[in-house]
């Protein structure tokens, strides 16, 4: 029985390429092992005719970032005609817009909190929402340039308008939920188990606390009632739903329990090509729902369409 040829796509050359390299070779090792014809390519400007000259089967696109997660790379895909793993172009472009992402999700139910695109070269010198809030890019993933505005803060932050700042000219600005970090990822038509994120020696969910082995603690399943955890898995599987997402996509939300049990859920965003490394949250979820990796990464190569 011939063997199903899958490229690996990783590396890139956004922000996250460390993240996307770590994820493709964990991708590629387990795919092997499954009994797949592997090829991983570090992803340059080159990618379309280095595919064209391969022809694989299935493309597995474990890249990050704006270019692998923005429609970019899904267009080319299209384009070559090769069934690829993830969501598709309109849903992978609109996920990585915060802002348009937040507008669809709230025109589906979906509870988000208040927020406005401000130009960062126009960034104000007085806050533009009372603290405490967030700032973070419009167009950017793993937590790159945000900031959190804390309420005894005098000024908005500077670096966004600084040429330091590397994240695009727009920013969204967001109230702060107070409150605990959970998650919950989708496979195909079902969502998977909700993890609490417990950041340990950082304040937030950021770089390290998502990629450093002890950043973090996930708590799954989350130490919440029946009812919160089957509102979270709801609420994600809506989200992926209303943006269009395909195979795996993952939802984040902050749930603030400081005053009752129902507290407030919002949803924060929608990721549309989670992580694969030795850390990261999906692939615990699907072990969770009992998916080897191997097994949950086949899945994903035996879903990939073009047209998606």
């Amino acid at each position: 029985m011939s063997r199903k040829h899958v490229a690996v796509l990783m590396g890139g050359f956004s922000s996250e390429r460390p993240v996307s390299l770590s994820s493709g070779k964990a991708c590629a090792a387990a795919l092997e092992a499954e009994g797949f014809k592997v090829t991983c390519i570090d992803v340059a400007r080159d990618v379309s005719e280095k595919l064209a000259a391969l022809k694989p089967d299935v493309v597995f696109n474990a890249l990050h970032g704006p270019f692998g997660e923005d429609g970019t790379i899904q267009g080319i895909l299209e384009y070559l005609e090769i069934p690829y793993t993830h969501s598709g172009v309109l849903a992978s472009a609109l996920a990585m817009d915060k802002d348009k992402a937040k507008l669809v999700a709230a025109a589906a139910g979906i509870p988000v909190a208040e927020s406005q695109v401000v130009n960062r070269f126009a960034f104000p010198s007085a806050h533009p929402m009372r603290p405490p809030y967030v700032v973070k890019p419009v167009r950017e993933g793993s937590s790159f340039g945000v900031v959190i505005v804390t309420e005894d803060q005098a000024h908005p932050p500077q670096v966004v308008s600084s040429p330091e700042w590397h994240y695009g000219e727009d920013v969204l600005v967001e109230r702060y939920v107070y409150g605990r970090e959970l998650t919950c990822g989708v496979m195909g038509e079902t969502a998977l188990g909700v993890t609490e994120v417990v950041p340990l020696g950082h304040n937030f969910y950021d770089y390290d606390s998502k990629y450093a082995v002890g950043g973090s603690k996930h708590v799954i399943p989350a130490k919440i009632s029946p009812n919160i955890y089957q509102k979270i898995q709801t609420l994600a599987l809506r989200a992926h739903r209303a943006i269009g997402c395909r195979g795996v996509s993952r939802s984040d939300f902050r749930y603030d329990d400081r005053f009752s049990e129902d507290g407030e859920i919002i949803w924060l965003e929608v990721n549309t090509q989670p992580g694969m490394t030795p850390t990261s949250l999906v692939p615990e979820m699907a072990g969770h729902a009992g998916y080897s990796f191997g097994e949950f990464l086949r899945w994903m190569v035996e879903d990939a369409s073009c047209l998606r």
